[in-house]
């Protein structure tokens, strides 16, 4: 009798251990497809539109810009006029220019994927199983990744990814406090050189520097 219940035991046990092996499956595979589409992009240059809308779907602003990003870390991402920024990167630290309050801001880049979405396009993606819960679906030529941080304290709840044709289409971001923003992608071209440059800023005369 002690015989069958241990063995009705262990079977109830690895039954209920099979749809969490699937799962962790499913999260590898899904993070070793999305590891590969980020990688094979070592340079990438093209334009943007930008929607955030606030919790309850009011739209609160649109914009449009350009942007370049490099790996490893190296991005500049300008949004144009009449909200004009430029957003700077060189892999060590940040800065942000609002030519309209006529202001800089510097500061050290958080290296973490979950504070830092950018990092996912231009950084070390090698760690996105340790970083994110990852669901992964597939349809034709589009591949939808919902990542969603194991960190508490993230910038966001969860994050979106659309690759169509191996190339990013658009990312979704939703934060903790219900706001969603919306970029699409348009005239991507990847692997092109690039080079250091236009990833320093250099800080216009009379402009106000704020160091953090």
């Amino acid at each position: 009798m002690i015989s069958n219940l241990l063995r009705s035991t262990l079977t109830a046990v690895c039954l209920a251990a099979l749809p969490l092996a699937a799962l962790a499956d499913a999260q590898a595979e899904a993070a070793k497809r999305l590891n590969e589409l980020l990688s094979s992009a070592q340079t990438m240059t093209g334009g943007f539109s930008q929607m955030t809308l606030s919790a309850n779907g009011a739209n609160l602003q649109e914009t449009t810009g350009t942007l370049a990003l490099k790996r490893p870390g190296k991005f500049r991402w300008h949004t144009d006029p009449p909200l004009e920024q430029v957003l700077v990167s060189d892999g060590k630290q940040i800065w942000l220019y609002d030519p309209d309050l006529e202001q800089v801001t510097i500061q050290a880049m958080d290296q973490r994927l979950s504070h830092t979405p950018a990092l996912l396009l231009s950084g070390d993606v090698s760690q996105l199983q340790e970083n994110f819960d990852i669901q992964w679906t597939e349809g034709g030529s589009v591949q939808d990744f919902t990542l969603t941080p194991k960190e508490a304290d993230s910038m966001f709840d969860s994050l979106r990814l659309s690759f169509s044709n191996g190339v990013i289409n658009d990312m979704q971001m939703s934060d903790p406090v219900g706001q969603r923003t919306n970029i699409l992608f348009r005239n991507v071209e990847l692997n092109q050189a690039l080079g250091d440059a236009q990833f320093t800023f250099e800080v216009p005369d009379g402009v106000d520097v704020i160091s953090e």
